[in-house]
């Protein structure tokens, strides 16, 4: 080989060697893979503790209006009025629809005729009304209606069926009936008014059905049933009388959860 060609081959050999090999570049993918998998769950894990944030801050605005309404009426509103069947034709509006104005939404409340049902046609434009503090952002859903109208993944707390029937209801929003502070005789901060009921089908903010007596462990209800219910890791976020916002595990004791469920079973659900 003449002298020039022996160069020509030094070199060329030379720019081969500084290459990777297809071990190494298979040894760098896998190096990533392992790095995007460890990365991930801590991604996810932040987004959901930033979507968690969000859902305590939407429950302490419903908070601060229920304490707005009860500072303009003496009382908080009622969690329903005609419900039906008992009311065959009955209007079925719901608290979360009384609180508007304590909301920012005075022009939505005065859209509504309360004279009239919660499904009349002239109240079909306000009902279809997608309210943000109403929508948990951790619940999946490709928009914010539940069945044509404004979904709601929080309820109003009628009592607790965990050990006894509730008969009469002993929760803070009953049918037809507006309670008062004095009537929290188990006191304001072991009372839950409110509570995540996430992606129930009559969860919509307008509708009197936005409420509900606890049955169940937390996250364990049967899909037709309205219970608290969340897509949290590990628990449901509640909303107290008082208007303090916390999170429930659903390793809480049952007798507890029955007790935070009633607001004068003389009984201390101190968490």
């Amino acid at each position: 080989m003449v002298p020039s060609a022996q160069k020509h081959c030094r070199r060329y050999h030379c720019v081969f060697a500084r290459g990777f090999t297809l071990v190494e570049l298979l040894v760098v993918i896998a190096i990533i893979g392992v790095l995007v998998g460890l990365l991930l769950p801590a991604v996810q894990a932040a987004r959901e503790a930033m979507r968690r944030a969000s859902c305590q801050n939407n429950l302490h605005q419903i908070g601060l209006a229920l304490h707005n309404y009860h500072a303009a009426h003496n009382k908080f509103p009622p969690g329903a009025i005609e419900v039906r069947p008992q009311f065959p034709n009955g209007k079925q509006l719901a608290w979360s629809a009384f609180v508007l104005p304590f909301m920012e939404q005075s022009g939505l409340h005065e859209q509504i005729d309360f004279r009239l049902a919660f499904d009349a046609p002239e109240n079909e434009p306000a009902a279809a009304t997608v309210l943000p503090a109403f929508l948990c952002p951790s619940t999946p859903r490709s928009d914010g209606l539940m069945q044509g109208r404004g979904a709601s993944d929080y309820g109003g707390i009628y009592g607790q069926r965990i050990i006894g029937r509730n008969d009469p209801p002993n929760g803070m929003m009953l049918h037809d009936r507006a309670l008062a502070m004095r009537d929290v005789l188990d006191g304001s901060s072991h009372t839950v008014i409110v509570s995540e009921d996430a992606a129930f089908p009559d969860g919509q903010w307008i509708n009197g059905r936005n409420l509900f007596d606890q049955a169940f462990p937390i996250n364990k209800a049967p899909k037709f049933e309205n219970d608290m219910r969340s897509f949290h890791v590990g628990g449901v976020m509640i909303l107290r009388t008082d208007s303090s916002v916390a999170f429930l595990t659903e390793q809480l004791d049952l007798q507890i959860l029955a007790a935070l469920c009633t607001r004068a079973g003389h009984d201390d659900a101190t968490l």
